[in-house]
């Protein structure tokens, strides 16, 4: 057991280890070390201050350790005792608390400064507290949410919409967190007692639905024997062709094209990744962009819907939909990706860098400097054959 000092010290704040109140002796200013036990046998340390406001005894948060560390907490309780003399200070009763609604703002302002510009981050943390969150906690006090109330909110989504459920999990746990942080409550009620009462099992998560490699130039002709927008049936085929996502099909700029050099730059604010991903053209990919010249507009886009504009998220889904092939966009990189396992002697990291996968193993990313782009236009070229063969044949 750590011993205890009669003054608090920043050595022991971190070393303590057993549960209880810890005060920081006389003339602290009521200062105390709250350490607790979470249900997953963690420790949760936070500050708090005993003050006479009024004649009556009064408990106020300072916020959690280590965010808010012994010399903040002491300058705090000055701070609160200066206030206290002159008639101003706010104890924790009278303080105007935020609501969720009001901090989940804060928050989401917080974490859009590390955001992509222009992404879909911002409006997902929106979606997912307006539709679950907010009908039952938005009007609460942080202070005024518990355990049971988050469990309310998850509990009929948690089975069903588990991929879902976790996220408003995550982001209700941020905002918690948050005002913790800002001593408006002591405890995360999203947080680890939270997490051993959900069920643990749930349905399986679904996969995108994909095409077997041998099923997808029969595809390619389906779609071009549809008589559907031309733009939108080039779209697909080049987004079979470059093995690249949706959005950044639907976005693709002529002057990200380099015809001459057989290349394509995605920038790094249209990729997923948030890095410039380089994708080697094809023959066949260069014939896409031929035909989809004479369709060329002002707007700049390499495939513009009928108004001009960018294709919706929903164009090419809508369809591959209608036109009963039984996958989704997204799929066909699954495709590719089988077929290059299974068909070609391409290494993994060929395969994945193809894919505008980041390496997620930080020493093998350190050295590996190149995008191994010549190799990448070996393997997308035999790609294209593989798919004009199956065509034929």
């Amino acid at each position: 057991m750590t011993r205890r000092p009669y003054r608090l010290s920043a050595r022991f704040v971190a070393a303590v280890r057993e549960p209880g109140r810890y005060g920081d002796g006389r003339g602290s200013g009521g200062l105390s070390l709250l350490v607790k036990r979470t249900a997953r046998g963690d420790l949760a340390k936070s500050w708090a201050q005993r003050i006479q406001v009024d004649g009556r005894a009064r408990n106020l948060g300072l916020g959690v350790w280590p965010h808010v560390s012994l010399a903040d907490a002491r300058q705090k309780c000055v701070l609160n005792l200066v206030a206290r003399s002159r008639g101003e200070l706010v104890t924790g009763r009278e303080r105007t608390v935020p609501t969720f609604a009001e901090a989940a703002e804060t928050v989401i302002a917080i974490h859009a400064t590390g955001w992509k510009h222009g992404g879909r981050s911002e409006m997902d943390w929106r979606w997912t507290l307006d539709n679950y969150a907010m009908p039952k906690l938005g009007q609460r006090p942080v202070d005024r949410i518990s355990t049971a109330d988050v469990m309310a909110v998850l509990l009929p989504i948690w089975n069903e919409k588990r991929v879902t459920a976790r996220k408003v999990r995550q982001r209700i746990g941020a905002v918690m967190r948050w005002a913790v942080a800002q001593g408006y409550r002591e405890d995360n009620p999203a947080g680890d007692a939270i997490g051993a009462a959900l069920p643990k099992k749930g349905v399986r998560p679904r996969h995108l639905a994909a095409l077997p490699y041998g099923n997808v130039a029969g595809a390619i002709a389906t779609v071009r024997g549809s008589g559907a927008d031309p733009a939108t049936v080039l779209a697909f085929e080049f987004l079979v062709l470059t093995a690249c996502r949706s959005g950044e099909v639907r976005g693709a700029r002529w002057k990200e094209m380099d015809l001459e050099g057989r290349e394509w730059r995605i920038p790094a604010n249209r990729m997923k990744t948030g890095r410039e991903h380089r994708v080697p053209l094809s023959t066949r990919a260069l014939a896409v962009l031929g035909e989809a010249k004479a369709l060329a507009g002002r707007s700049g886009l390499v495939f513009p819907s009928a108004t001009g504009r960018k294709h919706s998220r929903a164009a090419l889904s809508n369809l591959v939909r209608q036109l009963g092939i039984g996958a989704v966009p997204h799929g066909f990189r699954s495709s590719f990706r089988d077929w290059a396992a299974e068909c070609t002697d391409a290494p993994r990291e060929v395969c994945e860098l193809a894919l505008a996968h980041v390496n997620t193993n930080a020493v093998e990313a350190a050295y590996r400097r190149s995008d191994l782009f010549e190799r990448r236009r070996e393997l997308m070229e035999a790609w294209a054959v593989f798919l004009t063969g199956s065509a034929v044949s």
